[in-house]
């Protein structure tokens, strides 16, 4: 018998026995954990700690057990335009296959032998299933890259930094001209004169 290295009291960790191995054999199972590391892209977050809900769907199949689900959190994040910060729901679904470790893969702590098997498969080993890096992979690929506090926010002005939003429409620094260009100008001016 091989020792698991999944913890069945992790909160990621799923104990698929009550489901057996009977194909079309399904169950549901939600639960909330909190993330022991930020989920997270430059700009949004979930929080280290943050509370996700997780409802999942487990269908035994002949090659193991398909999760189907959803992750429901909180983001934190800062508008990539204005830089003020922000905090909305997000919700990420995901699906993914969790293979039964085959005879010859068991001494291998339950990922495959094959020369051929794909690094990205999942095993379940023994009868726990680990679902911390698909949780993970869904969330950080549903956080906004370019996050944003409202879809017409103006951002922050070039010269000086002030919010334009608060800034007003009289706001401006006058007419700016390079010097290398000041002699173009003078005869944009008056072209009569050369």
């Amino acid at each position: 018998m091989t020792q698991s290295r999944l913890d069945p009291r992790d909160p990621f960790v799923v104990d698929t026995r009550p489901l057996g191995r009977q194909p079309g054999s399904m169950r549901t199972v939600n639960r909330i954990v909190n993330v022991p590391e930020a989920f997270a892209t430059p700009m949004a977050s979930i929080p280290e700690g943050a509370e996700i809900e997780l409802d999942l769907r487990l269908e035994a199949v002949m090659e193991g057990v398909l999760v189907t689900g959803t992750a429901r959190g909180r983001m934190t994040a800062e508008c990539s335009r204005c830089l003020d910060p922000l905090s909305e729901d997000l919700e990420a679904d995901y699906q993914e296959l969790f293979r039964y470790a085959s005879d010859d893969s068991e001494g291998t702590g339950g990922e495959g032998t094959d020369e051929g098997a794909d690094d990205e498969d999942y095993y379940l080993e023994g009868d726990l299933l680990g679902l911390e890096p698909v949780v993970r992979d869904a969330v950080v690929l549903a956080l906004p890259l370019s996050p944003l506090c409202g879809p017409d926010c103006p951002g922050l002005c070039p010269e000086c930094g002030v919010k334009l939003a608060e800034a007003g429409p009289d706001h401006g620094h006058g007419e700016r001209i390079d010097p290398r260009w000041e002699a173009l100008r003078k005869i944009a001016e008056d072209p009569g004169e050369r």
